[in-house]
């Protein structure tokens, strides 16, 4: 069973930096795009970030374009997310998202992992 699995998560304060991972297991990992969303209370799970299968190629929410940097090791099967100048509106659970192609609708996800809360204060 396919599994991703976020770790990293936390709270911060605003301006700080924070780093989350999400390992996948049971598939090859470089055959899939990856990417983040996050789903903040009361509100509908959003796109954050994505890249291709092999990493060249990245794309990013407007909201934390230049703050936030998607990566991946295809020999780890692991994606990063650098997350930096945090925002109190950044406050949200991050959900790994593994899907055949680069997506920015969670439709379009095949697997997710569990969720990781990233709360920051002001």
């Amino acid at each position: 069973q396919v599994q991703p699995v976020e770790s990293g998560g936390g709270l911060v304060q605003a301006g700080d930096s924070l780093r989350l991972s999400c390992v996948t297991s049971g598939l090859r990992f470089s055959n899939y795009a990856m990417g983040w969303f996050r789903q903040a209370p009361g509100k509908e799970r959003e796109f954050v970030a994505s890249i291709s299968w092999g990493g060249a190629t990245t794309y990013y929410a407007e909201s934390v374009k230049g703050r936030f940097t998607i990566s991946r090791d295809n020999a780890r099967n692991t994606v990063y997310l650098q997350m930096n100048s945090l925002k109190p509106d950044d406050t949200a659970v991050y959900y790994c998202a593994q899907s055949r192609v680069m997506t920015v609708e969670p439709t379009g996800v095949l697997y997710w992992g569990q969720g990781t809360q990233v709360n920051v204060a002001s």
